[in-house]
């Protein structure tokens, strides 16, 4: 959530800003400024009504103690009429912190000056390409169709039991699935995130807290009777981990990784390009989460996106790397780093992972602070990272893998899958 403050003193900057993102924010802006400077009013009107009531009820008592009871309880009639004011101002002030907050809600993150503008995916920036394309055997198949033929995924099964987008991992598919969330895991903890293990449900706080929330565009699981939400990522509980929390400057950074399965509608998602593995609505990934101090995070940003290269070199996938634009940047995002994979068998680019710096976005909504070295109270700033989701690097695994004799499994994977074969 952007900071009032910031907005006050930036003003022209922000909606400049924000057009990247393709967002006429004047009028916004202008009802935020407006409703700050009658909320502002409104509090100091209130803690002037408040400093003459302390005023009078102490005199209220000084007129007792001197038996001047008669002047005191008159004045006592003047605090009982100023307590009336004092609720409706409250009550008003109240009602002017509902609608800013409301209203902020709705405004994106402002995008880092390295975004580039555009409309869509069309107009991100290729930053990074490695690895070669292999050259597929006469009679190659897309994933779906491998995985029917050696018996891992069963998209029919999963269908019958829950729906669409369901799929059931089978003998090496499961196995496969396990190797990969196991050496994710290993690659993050090696270079000093800490592992935790974290709740599928969230209440509505967290939701709110790192931005999923509230759900415009209908993505997130609901449970209605219980009034909580399917994490559409382990970013939202792990990152909830701070909210409300004050840091010491020496914690910095704050590392975390962990493995959970995501749950997302994916509403208005049909077409061929949807097929199989590309888009589920609920999958496995491993995500990392840092807590960083605001001069550090672009930085850490940096090896975030370093780290992710790292894994994909070992499992030999040829991908790229891409810097949003403005109109594909995530609401809380300030920059982000997309990664994709070249799926051979369907001629196309898979997103795999999204690396991202919220800046104070999270924070700010959080409350999530530290102190520095004077004692000074400062956001943090929150980045996470998927590393890696799964679906989607499993297809291109079975893709570009596959052989006539059935598909080859990365090097890197087979101590933790125990197979070099799916035959």
């Amino acid at each position: 959530m952007l900071q009032v403050p910031f907005i006050r003193e930036n003003k022209e900057a922000v909606i400049e800003a924000l057009k990247k993102r393709n967002i006429d924010a004047v009028a916004d802006i202008n009802n935020v400024l407006s409703l700050d400077v009658k909320r502002r009013s409104a509090q100091a009107a209130l803690d002037f009504l408040r400093s003459e009531m302390n005023v009078s009820s102490k005199k209220i008592g000084e007129l007792f103690k001197s038996g001047q009871a008669a002047e005191a309880n008159e004045m006592k009639k003047e605090v009982s009429a100023q307590k009336a004011e004092e609720k409706t101002l409250a009550d008003d002030l109240n009602d002017l912190n509902n609608q800013l907050q409301e209203l902020l809600y709705t405004l994106p993150n402002v995008p880092n000056d390295l975004v580039p503008a555009g409309n869509s995916e069309d107009d991100n920036e290729e930053v990074f390409r490695e690895g070669d394309v292999p050259e597929l055997f006469e009679g190659a198949l897309p994933h779906w169709e491998l995985a029917k033929k050696y018996d891992i995924i069963d998209f029919e099964l999963g269908t019958k039991i829950t729906g669409a987008g369901f799929p059931v991992y089978k003998g090496k598919g499961a196995r496969l699935q396990r190797a990969l969330i196991n050496y994710f895991l290993d690659k993050n903890t090696a270079v000093g995130y800490t592992e935790v293990q974290v709740p599928h449900l969230v209440n509505e706080a967290s939701g709110f807290g790192t931005g999923q929330l509230p759900d415009k565009e209908g993505q997130m699981y609901h449970v209605g009777i219980d009034d909580l939400y399917l994490i559409p990522t382990a970013e939202v509980p792990v990152t909830n981990f701070f909210r409300g929390s004050m840091v010491n400057e020496s914690e910095l950074p704050i590392l975390c990784t962990g493995y959970t399965p995501c749950f997302r509608r994916e509403a208005g998602s049909y077409g061929a390009h949807v097929r199989g593995l590309n888009r589920l609505h609920q999958f496995d990934k491993v995500e990392i989460v840092r807590v960083e101090h605001p001069e550090n995070s672009y930085a850490a940003l940096d090896g975030m996106v370093d780290h992710v290269k790292g894994i994909l070199n070992e499992l030999k996938l040829p991908y790229r790397i891409l810097r949003l634009c403005g109109g594909d940047l995530g609401f809380t995002s300030a920059l982000t780093y997309d990664f994709e994979v070249f799926s051979t068998a369907q001629d196309r680019w898979l997103e795999i992972s999204s690396v991202s710096n919220f800046e104070t976005f999270q924070a700010n909504r959080l409350k999530l602070r530290f102190k520095d070295k004077d004692g000074n109270k400062q956001l943090a700033h929150t980045l996470n990272g998927s590393a890696l989701a799964l679906p989607r690097v499993l297809a291109g695994i079975l893709e570009n893998c596959q052989t006539p004799k059935g598909i080859k499994i990365p090097e890197v994977l087979v101590p933790y899958c125990g197979f070099e074969m799916i035959d």
